[in-house]
């Protein structure tokens, strides 16, 4: 992988779009062969479950997959032996007694997820993938390729399809990919997948200098809906108005990853003259909550079992109630995440949809609202994808930004930070900003807030007034 990422960085562009859509013919296989078509019947034909059918359907899948995980999986069958259940009461359990189960916590999952969490008779072809890491050490996810479909099938039916769209309609992806090989890059600031109809732009340079060539790439390449980062995709939506410059009309804006505002809906809306869809998910694949056509957002009952919990008695709350989301994922059987404390809070509502779907409403995803970093030359950001990857020493880690070119990089740690890792994270910060000053820091903690976590990004600088043709720092 390193070879592949040192010969793209060196390639012209025309052969880094060659590698893209290679690497994009590839992934679509892996998404959308296989079982990928009757999976998608499943969950469309599941729209029209009532709420008896589909809590028979979860208790079917659960009792499933706790067999499964207590029979193949090592860390649940020690766990489960421990609490006195064996394969025939696990074959009879109801989804009322849910609770009695542990909770499986997040730092598990990072210690165990390649090991003990891992079933001995996995799907063939599997692979790991990695979150972001942006707060500290990445979780590892296990995909097998039928895996990934069933994944896929869910998002079509329930993400793309309820914003009128399909797999095939071009688009324009922000996402954490690395298609620049640096901070300094030149345009152009997107690199086009033709298998897959997808323009992929950077992250990493959205600024008012850049953002007409954003728009060439979406002009070019026929974009006819926006997804990836909230933030990101809201930057450069904002910097295309502040420009004044004359967005396409699109289809739809499907953002993910940050929490989703009313400054951001609205300004797509004027940008774009489109609706926003908003939706939450994770790599971990153990959970969708979508928009519906009538505004209003549903758990897929058929893709995991969500708990509302109260975050200090771990009691179930009531509609309205600030609630701490525990999943049980009923697509990954390789890797089966069970009672996984998510980190994520949402408000659940009692209410029906219009819709006409029997499916759990949300009231708000409460998300995590992290603070915008705004770089020498006004390049906008609120994503450090991978900077602590591959770095196993760190706990959890926080950046912030003291003024245009000084940023300070909170690090909690298992042992000492080698000199190694501290030159690979400076150099990870340089790739997205260009010529900074980075100054590392090992704490014992990285104080929380009120919900009891704590912000990736945290910036003390403000957006300068007609920001879109200012002239920030230009000593570099």
């Amino acid at each position: 992988m390193k070879f592949a990422a040192k010969v793209y960085a060196q390639s012209p562009v025309w052969l880094q779009n060659l590698g893209v859509s290679a690497f994009g013919y590839t992934w679509q296989r892996r998404r959308f062969g296989g079982i990928f078509e009757p999976e998608l019947r499943g969950f469309k034909d599941r729209e029209s479950f009532n709420k008896a059918q589909f809590e028979a359907y979860q208790t079917l899948q659960l009792r499933r997959l706790l067999v499964h995980a207590f029979e193949t999986v090592p860390f649940y069958s020690k766990a489960y032996k421990s609490l006195g259940f064996n394969s025939l009461n696990l074959q009879r359990f109801e989804l009322k007694d849910l609770y009695k189960l542990p909770f499986l916590e997040k730092n598990t999952l990072r210690t165990l997820g390649k090991t003990d969490l891992v079933s001995n008779k996995p799907e063939a072809r599997g692979c790991f993938f990695g979150s972001s890491g942006s707060t500290g050490t990445p979780t590892q996810i296990l995909f097998s390729p039928a895996m990934h479909q069933r994944v896929s099938a869910a998002t079509e039916a329930r993400v793309r399809h309820w914003a009128g769209l399909t797999q095939h309609d071009p688009r324009g992806m922000i996402g954490g990919r690395r298609i620049l090989p640096d901070g300094s890059g030149k345009a152009p600031f997107y690199r086009y997948n033709f298998i897959e109809k997808q323009t992929y732009f950077s992250a990493y340079h959205i600024a008012a200098a850049n953002v007409a060539n954003y728009l060439e790439g979406m002009k070019k390449h026929g974009v006819t809906y926006m997804t990836g980062y909230a933030m990101s995709n809201f930057f450069l939506a904002r910097f295309l108005e502040e420009s004044g410059l004359e967005a396409p009309t699109l289809k739809a804006i499907l953002p993910s990853s940050e929490k989703l505002s009313p400054e951001m809906r609205a300004t797509f809306q004027r940008v774009y003259g489109c609706k926003t869809y908003d939706a939450w998910g994770s790599v971990e694949s153990c959970g969708i909550v979508s928009e519906c056509e009538h505004g209003r957002l549903h758990v897929s009952p058929d893709v995991a079992i969500l708990e509302f919990l109260d975050p200090d008695t771990g009691q179930p709350t009531a509609p309205g109630q600030l609630a701490e989301v525990v999943c049980t994922g009923l697509l990954n059987t390789d890797q089966p995440l069970i009672r996984y404390r998510i980190g994520d809070l949402m408000r659940w509502s009692a209410e029906t949809c219009p819709c006409g779907r029997d499916m759990p409403v949300i009231q708000e995803i409460v998300g995590r609202m992290e603070d915008t970093v705004i770089g020498p030359d006004g390049r906008e950001m609120v994503r450090f994808h991978d900077i602590f990857n591959g770095i196993g020493c760190i706990v959890e880690g926080q950046i912030q930004q003291h003024d245009f070119t000084h940023f300070e990089v909170k690090i909690v740690t298992g042992k000492t930070l080698s000199d190694c890792d501290r030159r690979l994270i400076q150099q990870r910060m340089y790739s997205q900003l260009g010529k900074i000053q980075v100054e590392i820091q090992e704490t014992g903690h990285i104080p929380r807030g009120p919900n009891g976590k704590f912000k990736a990004v945290i910036s003390n600088v403000k957006r300068p007034q007609n920001h879109s043709r200012s002239t920030l720092h230009q000593s570099f």
